[in-house]
């Protein structure tokens, strides 16, 4: 087989930029057209007069890069039996790269589950909202196409409230579930080149998590409700810190009991899949009343909408002037254990987080009022 030489060239592309390229002699046939061809194109760019220490940088990485792809290409191209493999390795690029990428999509976001499996679907939705073409390659993916999602989902309406537009840190939940989708890609090599990495972040804000003081939680446990299973539900909530995902499947079978321990809950958080083991105190377990049959659910018949309407009356009819939605009794639990000394790693695992600093800015709450307290002392 006659020897193929490769020689790495440059092109001059305009605005002080050279473009990189192979040139091959003889000329091979090109995997995509199936002609002879001479040129392969690296994709890797130059700056012919580099004015700052990053420019000279890149050129330096560039060149390194394009000087390696020579090698290994001389390599190929020149040992027996080689040259056939390198087309083919041409070919299968050409094939990754026609995939579809909203279907890597939906089968990452296909093995989530829960309310988790909810998020990565919507996050779907609003990437092909974006799209407005249906779906796109990997190979037509670009770091600027990606910016340009994350400006949209930072003004986009939410699907769950069309009249709102999405909050900053929802917006960050989405775009995450997107770069998560594109470092996998790479990984698995359906992208030639790490988007996920080229592409910034949404800075996360702080959000005001509302909650009830002990004194409050008490003139609520005082007040009738409406309906009277919201109230007995809302005091469990605030008496355990779970959730109403979880409170919802809960069955008699997963409070259990033990003699020098008391009473506790194993139950799998629907959110995570997580295995959890919560202690809850006797007064928790007497608001359950009867014990029923194992495999019966605690709650029966629990629908969100009616805790949405009734619990804001409730707060009102106690007198409690804040925005208190039924989440805010999870928050309330967090709290009220710090403030009762429970140091941050206890109430972080019976909050069932994976991480610490998920349980921080109850900590923050915490430390902010006893500033307050502090400050009201004056000489």
């Amino acid at each position: 087989m006659k020897r193929i030489n490769v020689t790495l060239r440059k092109k001059s592309i305009g605005k002080g930029r050279e473009s990189l390229y192979l040139d091959f002699y003889p000329p091979i046939i090109s995997p995509e057209t199936g002609k002879p061809t001479r040129r392969e194109f690296l994709k890797l760019y130059m700056t012919v007069k580099p004015r700052t220490p990053i420019d000279k940088l890149e050129n330096d990485e560039n060149i390194r890069s394009a000087e390696l792809i020579k090698i290994r290409r001389q390599t190929e191209l020149n040992k027996d039996n080689i040259y056939s493999e390198f087309e083919k390795e041409r070919l299968a690029i050409k094939e990754v790269g026609g995939e579809s990428f909203l279907s890597f999509f939906k089968e990452q976001a296909s093995k989530k589950i829960g309310s988790n499996q909810d998020i990565w679907n919507l996050a779907i939705g609003y990437f092909t909202d974006y799209l407005k073409t249906g779906d796109i390659e990997f190979s037509k993916i670009t770091v600027a196409q990606i910016e340009g999602f994350r400006t949209y989902i930072l003004t986009a309406k939410s699907k769950r409230n069309p009249e709102k537009s999405l909050s900053n840190n929802s917006a960050l939940s989405y775009f995450n579930k997107v770069k998560a989708t594109l470092k996998q890609a790479y990984r698995e090599g359906k992208l030639r080149t790490d988007v996920n990495a080229g592409v910034g972040g949404i800075a996360e804000k702080e959000s005001k998590k509302n909650f009830l003081t002990i004194e409050e939680a008490r003139k609520l446990a005082a007040t009738d409700c409406s309906k009277p299973i919201v109230k007995k539900v809302g005091l469990w909530a605030i008496l355990t810190g779970q959730r109403f995902s979880d409170i919802r499947k809960l069955e008699w079978s997963e409070i259990e009991h033990m003699e020098e321990h008391g009473y506790f809950i194993r139950f799998k958080q629907k959110k995570t899949d997580g295995q959890e083991t919560l202690p809850i105190s006797e007064q928790a377990f007497l608001l359950l009343g009867e014990r029923k049959a194992g495999n019966e659910k605690v709650f029966q018949n629990l629908k969100k909408w009616d805790f949405d309407r009734s619990v804001p009356l409730w707060v009102k009819d106690a007198g409690i002037v804040k925005h208190i939605t039924f989440h805010c009794f999870r928050h309330t639990y967090a709290t009220l254990q710090l403030f009762a000394g429970t140091d941050i790693f206890t109430v972080s695992k019976l909050l069932g987080h994976k991480n610490v600093k998920t349980t921080q800015v109850y900590a923050k709450i915490v430390d902010q009022r006893k500033h307050e307290a502090a400050s009201r002392i004056k000489l």
